[in-house]
């Protein structure tokens, strides 16, 4: 349905509204390109200019990077993960994996005592999809079925603060990810994830802590351990 407004300013205001609900409803996911400008014209029934000006202001927010020639690209949920992706992507990737390593080694332990039925069915769906993306040979694909998986992961710690402080990270991550495993997926990138699941489903915190530990050890930049 058009939306309408008798002031162009509150107009803006909804269709920025509108557009970071496709955000974080998950309908745009990061990582992927949003409608082009005459296409958001169309489905919103508002002036070009309108569409415009929402679309600098979430780009101003850190949500959207506006990429000449190629379109618009989603690159964060929230205006605090784009805080921290413009803060980190120039960061030493080296402690971003730190960073990353110590959140995800303490979720693990939590979430092998606090996982619930309902957690241990997603997990394990998750590494048949990633194991599935891999086999595909889609860097893409794999990149973003593996950040699932870790999500997950933290999810099922059931700490909503780490969960979020997660997520906001998540852009910066897969970033990283992405650029660590290049265009092609290659053989000696490959870390097998499934006894970190087994050991969350096992409920032993200390074997999935000491899982996620080499995980993140062995994906710190420069090295490419098969696991």
């Amino acid at each position: 349905m058009p939306l309408t407004s008798p002031r162009r300013s509150a107009l803006v205001d909804q269709v920025i509204a509108e557009l970071r609900t496709q955000i974080t409803s998950g309908e745009w996911p990061v990582g992927s390109r949003i409608p082009t400008e005459p296409a958001l014209v169309e489905q919103l029934g508002v002036a070009r200019n309108t569409v415009r000006e929402a679309v600098r202001a979430l780009a101003h927010n850190g949500l959207l990077d506006i990429r000449q020639g190629s379109g618009t690209y989603v690159v964060a949920t929230s205006e605090l993960a784009g805080v921290m992706h413009r803060r980190f992507a120039d960061s030493d990737p080296e402690q971003v994996a730190e960073l990353r390593g110590a959140l995800e080694t303490r979720a693990a332990a939590l979430a092998a005592l606090r996982r619930t039925d309902a957690d241990v069915r997603q997990l394990e769906a998750l590494l048949d999809r990633r194991e599935r993306a891999w086999e595909s040979g889609d860097a893409e694909l794999f990149v973003e079925a593996d950040a699932t998986l870790h999500a997950a992961v933290v999810a099922a710690a059931h700490n909503e603060v780490m969960s979020e402080v997660y997520a906001d990270l998540g852009g910066v991550v897969r970033g990283f990810l992405r650029a660590g495993l290049g265009a092609e997926l290659r053989s000696e990138a490959w870390m097998d994830h499934s006894r970190l699941v087994a050991a969350i489903r096992e409920g032993d915190s200390e074997k999935a802590e000491t899982e996620a530990a080499r995980h993140n050890y062995d994906c710190r930049p420069g090295r490419r351990t098969r696991s």
